[in-house]
């Protein structure tokens, strides 16, 4: 194995870790920030992480007049929508359980690829799906009935995953002109420009009696840069190297960290059932996307797969 391939194979894995642990940081943001504040900042934070990235490697595309409709379509679901689900989502679950059912958006997007575009499907898409729902269940549900999170709180994460899935079918499309620095940049740019004014008036009149703490600064920095900036790069290093295949493959330890640092740093229970509910979804993410990697896939479909997160 050769030292580009080794360099991919730790790029994907270290974005997979950062990526687990931005579900506990959440928490520490909440400390001192509400869910919409914590949205403009990190889309703050990283616009200019992702701009400053691409004006400096001279990657930024200047966005063709015909594709400005579909760069709003795009930023509408993901961060404007995304986000919305999820930083409000991430109030009411534990990180465990935001992990698992965000991890579940690699395994809905052959889905929604075959009905809008007629992709192909296999038998291990179907089965994958049922497997993983099934330890979705096992995680989200308690042994006698009845949910460990709240509903709401369940509901705003599945919000998350639908829009996800919505911004993986708007930016096949885009990829084929742009790249992925591109399009990240200029969807945290539109995405900062529609959330802007929820924010002046529901947020900006509260913002200014908040003293932060030291927590949750660092927590809201880390979310911006490295969430949604760092950890983006290093995927891309992977897919060019690996494949979008084998890159996407790694994802599947995020809920695994996610749940590990959340009982190391927030002392999350961690009963039984709930550990085989993460591999049961796990495996079932594993088998949907065990055809693609015995597979070359086609440049389109390389462009076309979602990152884990964002």
């Amino acid at each position: 194995m050769g030292p580009n391939r080794l360099g991919a194979y730790a790029s994907v894995i270290l974005a997979s870790i950062f990526w687990g642990i931005t579900f506990v940081l959440y928490k520490y943001a909440n400390l001192s920030f509400r869910p919409g504040s914590i949205i403009f900042l990190r889309l703050f934070v990283s616009l200019f992480f992702l701009f400053g990235f691409a004006l400096l490697f001279r990657r930024l595309v200047k966005i063709r007049k015909q594709d400005r409709w579909w760069f709003l379509l795009m930023a509408f679901f993901e961060p404007f929508l995304y986000f919305l689900g999820e930083a409000n989502g991430m109030t009411l679950v534990t990180p465990t359980i935001g992990a698992v059912i965000v991890s579940t958006i690699p395994l809905l997007v052959p889905f929604a690829a075959y009905y809008f575009f007629r992709e192909k499907l296999s038998w291990l898409n179907l089965a994958g799906m049922v497997i993983s729902f099934t330890g979705v269940l096992m995680v989200i549900m308690k042994r006698g009935g009845g949910l460990t999170a709240s509903p709401t709180g369940l509901l705003l994460m599945f919000l998350a995953v639908i829009s996800a899935v919505g911004y993986t079918m708007v930016v096949r499309k885009l990829l084929e002109h742009y790249n992925p620095i591109s399009v990240t940049a200029y969807q945290s740019l539109f995405g900062l420009l529609m959330y802007t004014p929820l924010f002046l008036i529901l947020e900006l009149p509260d913002l200014g009696s908040v003293h932060p703490q030291t927590e949750s600064i660092l927590a809201v920095l880390y979310l911006g840069v490295v969430g949604s900036g760092i950890c983006f790069i290093l995927l891309t290093v992977a897919i060019r190297e690996l494949g979008a295949s084998k890159a996407n493959f790694f994802a599947n330890i995020v809920p695994v960290v996610a749940a590990i640092v959340s009982f190391l740093m927030l002392s999350e229970p961690m009963p039984l059932m709930k550990i085989l509910g993460i591999g049961v979804t796990i495996l079932g993410l594993l088998m949907s996307q065990v055809e693609g990697i015995r597979n070359r896939p086609s440049a389109r479909e390389i462009g076309f797969r979602h990152p884990p997160y964002s």
